[in-house]
């Protein structure tokens, strides 16, 4: 387990190094220039170049990629142009919010994705199957910021159950998290459904109904584990999606979390915190991947560490 471990971290390191390069060689190809939406329109040439110097954007881009990579390794994730702070803070002020929703949304995803599925398998082919099914492929087929203005209008505009946005308490939550719930709940109900379908098959399920076990023992104890396994591995990669998800989330509902501080920093071209949000996106999908692993393990002893 720990020559495992040591492994994958050392992984981490490398694929972070890559996320870095190409985030960094993307940036810098983009046709907008961080200098005029720092000096402003108005700004003479002589101004324009003494910030681009400033700045060390004159640099050739290795040069200015080498400067931020020895940054990176002393903890430092460069000043904000825009906001003249440092990056780690402004994320590390962020953060905190944008982790409540992930874990939010993931519990609503795994809670309505879950049910749906085991009761789909459980009663496959009936009307309610079909029926679930449905709402499962319009669940992954809508864009989310159709889904949080839908909710939003129902819930906070028309039956006024919850607040149109901001952050505090659990009423703030409950709409975002299900935003981005709805989407992996269509997948988790598909996956858990197939799943479970397959296991139900098995010769070990046959075998606990031959020794006279109960249907729900049979279900909880063994069918419903064993069709965990894909789910576990599939949560893993979620996080890349929600940490993407989350930029438009944030936006729709107002969320002060990371999402919106990268929107911002999307459109006024303040490449310290875009590469700062991505590093940290990056570190959280593949810390995601490798907890999902290990449970997996600790899950199923059968499956043997590569």
């Amino acid at each position: 387990m720990a020559a495992y471990l040591l492994r994958r971290l050392l992984e981490v390191v490398l694929i972070l190094f890559g996320v870095s390069v190409i985030t960094y060689l993307l940036l810098y190809l983009l046709p907008a220039d961080p200098v005029r939406q720092i000096a402003g329109r108005s700004a003479s040439q002589e101004t324009v170049e003494s910030i681009r110097r400033q700045l060390g954007l004159d640099l050739p881009v290795y040069q200015q990629y080498w400067r931020y990579l020895t940054g990176l390794l002393h903890g430092d994730l460069g000043r904000s142009y825009i906001q003249r702070s440092e990056v780690s803070a402004l994320i590390a002020g962020r953060l905190p919010a944008s982790l409540q929703l992930m874990v939010a949304g993931i519990l609503a995803e795994l809670v309505l994705g879950l049910s749906m599925g085991i009761y789909s398998a459980l009663h496959r082919n009936s009307s309610t199957d079909n029926a679930l099914m449905v709402i499962a492929f319009i669940a992954v087929s809508a864009p989310q910021f159709v889904v949080g203005i839908l909710l939003l209008y129902v819930f906070a505009v028309k039956l006024g159950w919850f607040p149109i946005g901001g952050y505090g308490d659990l009423r703030h939550v409950i709409l975002p998290a299900l935003t981005l719930g709805i989407m992996g709940a269509g997948w988790y109900s598909r996956m858990m459904r197939s799943s479970m379908l397959n296991v139900l098959e098995q010769d070990f399920i046959r075998t606990a109904r031959a020794k006279g076990l109960s249907r729900f023992r049979v279900i909880a104890r063994h069918a419903v584990p064993n069709a965990l396994l894909p789910v576990i591995a599939m949560i893993g990669f979620d996080i890349g999606i929600f940490m993407s998800g989350i930029v438009v989330v944030e936006s729709v509902f107002g969320w002060p979390g990371i999402g919106q501080l990268t929107w911002q920093a999307i459109q006024r071209v303040d490449i310290p915190i875009i590469m700062g949000v991505t590093l940290i996106a990056a570190f959280f999908i593949v810390m995601g991947n490798l907890l999902a692993d290990i449970v997996a393990l600790f899950m199923d002893p059968r499956i043997k560490l590569k």
